[in-house]
């Protein structure tokens, strides 16, 4: 198969989408591609497919006619550090840190309630919101998320790479995407910039966001519909775009990680300055995140002012290195516990593996049932609650779900919302 943009001057450019194609090759049972010399190193991920890299139109015709021999790219590339790649089930080695430049959360004053939901999240694949005044560090913790998620996997990192090389975002130093993407989208982008589309249709933010962190911060001020599309996605882990010529369906499994003010002037319940805005602006500043998309939200958390005293003293929290290490083990007792299906998180769990999965003890299933009657959950409450309860067991190495880890889910739930 030869693959390729040609230029005027017979010269092979590089192509967007040279890896989701040499992948297809493979699968129709072609042993060889030639491609632009700009794209071998990506086309060569594909395992068992011969990659020939061509520069121009010219020196293909001569290899062809036995002129000039092109010898094929070696498959073997090193993303990240000198460490080689061979695609298989094991981590890429990252040095420990998924997504370059994240904050870790060493560097974070305060807020170990919050630092504690973070790695709940990350530890299940579990949909976040944050609640604070302004300036108490919602944005940093947001950012910090990556640093603390384990590193792609192979196979991972080539689901991920599949999609930057169809958007044309495929970073030119590598050929593979080795860490988890973090998206951070601001609340003015349209439909399409989220979910994706166009006449050729692309993938958007929530698929860029793929094995990754979707970070909507200001949530209330993106508009209606922009937050109404995200229900799907976040439900199936998918999304579909129809178009007159037909459908596809992009990849978009993604953590969720919202951030928001409690009220438009952002002091509601603030000790230190008091709010002005009327309890009616309060209600319909909150009443802009629809009940449906709050339902598939695992873990809220409140965010509270940081003290004085908390800003100067000397780091003493852990790393992210340290919370990354528990969160690791946790995802491998969930690979474990789903190896031979799909899922890979337990955020992912349906109805039947919640039956399996996340049985409650007679006290446990006590307090669930006070829970049900005070908290007002829905069917879909009730089971996120379980699947985080499942989570924060993981966390320390339990196999039962005791009232301790199921007490904390019950605890990132709000009490009310408006």
């Amino acid at each position: 198969m030869f693959l390729g943009e040609l230029a005027l001057d017979g010269q092979l450019r590089h192509t967007n989408g040279i890896l989701s194609m040499t992948a297809v090759a493979k699968e129709e049972g072609f042993q060889r591609v030639f491609v632009p010399e700009a794209n071998a190193p990506e086309a060569a991920l594909v395992e068992d497919i011969e990659v020939i890299p061509v520069r121009t139109l010219a020196q293909a015709v001569a290899h062809l006619r036995g002129d000039e021999q092109i010898l094929p790219w070696s498959r073997r590339v090193a993303p990240v550090d000198g460490h080689a790649f061979e695609a298989d089930e094991e981590a890429i080695p990252d040095n420990g840190v998924s997504t370059p430049g994240g904050a870790d959360l060493a560097d974070i004053r305060g807020q170990e309630h919050a630092k504690r939901a973070l790695e709940v999240a990350a530890a299940g694949g579990h949909n976040l919101l944050m609640s604070g005044p302004p300036g108490s560090g919602k944005t940093l913790l947001a950012r910090s998320m990556p640093s603390i998620m384990p590193a792609l996997t192979n196979n991972e990192a080539l689901e991920v790479t599949k999609i930057y090389s169809v958007s044309g975002l495929l970073p030119a130093s590598s050929p593979l995407i080795s860490y988890r993407p973090f998206r951070s989208p601001h609340y003015t982008i349209s439909n399409a910039g989220l979910v994706g589309g166009g006449s050729i249709p692309k993938p958007g933010e929530i698929t860029l966001s793929h094995r990754g962190v979707l970070f909507l911060d200001e949530l209330p001020e993106f508009g209606h519909t922009v937050l109404e599309v995200l229900r799907q996605p976040l439900e199936d882990k998918i999304v579909t775009i129809s178009r007159a010529k037909g459908s596809i369906t992009y990849p978009a499994n993604f953590i969720l990680v919202g951030a928001m003010n409690p009220c438009p002037c952002g002091y509601y319940a603030d000790p230190a300055k008091p709010c002005v805005c009327t309890p009616a602006q309060v209600t319909r500043y909150k009443g802009r995140i629809s009940g449906p998309l709050l339902d598939r939200v695992d873990v809220f958390v409140e965010v509270p002012r940081i003290e004085y005293d908390k800003l100067v003293a000397p780091p003493h929290t852990e790393t992210s290195r340290q919370v990354g290490e528990r969160i690791k083990a946790a995802r491998d007792m969930q690979r474990q516990r789903f190896e031979g299906t799909s899922m890979i998180t337990n955020s992912e769990m349906g109805p039947v593996e919640v039956w399996e999965y996340c049985q409650l003890d007679e006290s446990a299933q006590s307090l669930m049932r006070q829970a049900m009657k005070h908290m007002h959950l829905s069917a879909r409450g009730f089971h996120r609650i379980q699947k985080l309860a499942r989570t924060i067991a993981d966390l320390s190495r339990s196999d039962e779900i005791d009232v301790a880890h199921l007490a904390e889910a019950l605890q990132y739930r709000p009490t009310s919302w408006t």
